[in-house]
Formats: C-alpha cells, structure tokens, sequence
C-alpha cells in the first residue's frame, strides 16, 4: 500500500511540477514533425524509396495519416 501511494505521488508531483502547457507544446510539435517527415516521404522518387525497402502505396499511406497519429515512442519521449 505504501509503495503504491508513494509511486503515485510521485508521478503526480512531477505531472504537476511540468505543467500542461509545456506538454501541450511537446505533444504539437511531435505532431508536426511526424507530419513534415510523412510529407518528405511522400515526395521521395520511386528509387529511393526502393532503397530504403517502401513502395509508392506505402509512401502515400503513411503520408496520409492524421496529424494526432504519432508514434507511441515519441510521445513517450514528449511527456517526460
């Protein structure tokens, strides 16, 4: 019980202690990026997209996800 409350304090002393303005902030520009990079890949020529293992179909699908779909690991990242 201790060891649980305690965790829990913790976690919540350090959510409070960074605000929600600047994980707001990280969590857009997350979000940003993921979808300058999608638009990057998008534009790529069939050639090298062969080289780094996509075809047209994949490049356009990817470049076509939502804004708010980024990668789980970068949002582990932007909320620490």
């Amino acid at each position: 019980m201790f060891a649980s409350l305690h965790t829990a304090t913790i976690a919540t002393g350090r959510v409070q202690a960074a605000g929600s303005a600047p994980r707001l902030l990280s969590l857009v520009r997350a979000a940003l990026a993921a979808q300058r990079q999608r638009q990057s890949l998008a534009r790529l020529d069939d050639r090298t997209l062969a080289d780094i293992g996509i075809n047209r179909a994949d490049a356009l699908a990817e470049a076509a996800r939502p804004l708010w779909d980024v990668p789980a690991p970068w949002l582990q990242r932007s909320l620490l």
